[in-house]
């Protein structure tokens, strides 16, 4: 049997336009519809597939607002077995440090955890680095960007690619890893699977309940910090080309005068 955690983010939906609070230029997260991210759905899928291999449970363990209650909530209905909140305003803000700090402490009060999976990177942040991190201060061995990852026993095996090639590489139990694009397709949830759902209440906890102490988490304790954001400038009208038999020409000319031939 193998228990498996899944680090799931709750982000701003990628079809938006995303804003930046004026206090602290912090993601306004009120501003945008937010949805479970897709990576994160490749994670579910890759433990629920252990789990129909090998048995055990899938635990989902999800920081953020209220909102984020809608990723955990499709998590569940895919699958997972449990769910995992940390909401806290004390958080807002928090670096990929912090967040990792957080996760770790939180991945300590979790039974039987064998087996951690998060996405690569997150939609959002894009920092790539939280999974590491967390193996870091958990003092576990990880395997990032797999494509590929399968658990026989205590053994964990998986297959990385990188512009060098593919390497294989492989750890023992337990241990965290993160997933790419390539791991999978995840599952629709089914209806039997959104009604279940609807019947597994997250564990909802703190900073605070964790045994952090104030001070630590939030933007005002951030290692970096934004001092000042400049708007994007509006998109530029486009040169129009009439072709009077000179069209391809003058397109020519353009691209030259771009350098982009």
């Amino acid at each position: 049997m193998t228990n498996v955690v899944v680090l799931i983010k709750h982000v701003p939906d990628y079809t938006a336009e995303w804003t930046l609070s004026a206090d602290d230029y912090t993601l306004d997260r009120a501003a945008v519809d937010g949805i479970i991210d897709e990576i994160n759905e490749r994670a579910v899928e890759a433990a629920l597939q252990i789990k129909e291999a090998n048995g055990g449970e899938v635990t989902v363990l999800c920081a953020g607002p209220a909102q984020a209650a809608d990723a955990i909530r499709k998590a569940l209905s895919m699958g997972a077995d449990k769910a995992i909140h940390i909401q806290d305003d004390a958080v807002h803000g928090s670096d990929a440090v912090q967040t990792a700090y957080l996760l770790a402490t939180a991945l300590g009060t979790v039974e039987g955890v064998e087996l951690v999976i998060a996405g690569n990177e997150s939609s959002d942040g894009r920092a790539g680095a939280v999974p590491a991190m967390i193996a870091e201060y958990l003092d576990l061995p990880h395997l990032t960007h797999l494509r590929k990852l399968e658990v026989d026993g205590e053994a964990l095996r998986g297959e990385r690619e990188t512009d060098d090639g593919i390497f294989n590489v492989e750890a023992s139990l337990p241990a965290i890893v993160s997933v790419n694009e390539k791991i999978n397709d995840p599952r629709f949830p089914s209806f039997k699977g959104i009604m279940a759902a609807k019947k597994k209440t997250p564990e909802v906890l703190t900073a605070a309940e964790l045994g952090i102490e104030d001070g630590v988490m939030g933007v005002a304790n951030a290692g970096s910090s934004v001092t000042g954001v400049t708007p994007k400038p509006p998109r530029a009208a486009g040169e129009r080309i009439t072709d009077e038999g000179d069209g391809g020409t003058k397109v020519a000319e353009y691209l030259v005068g771009q350098k982009i031939i």
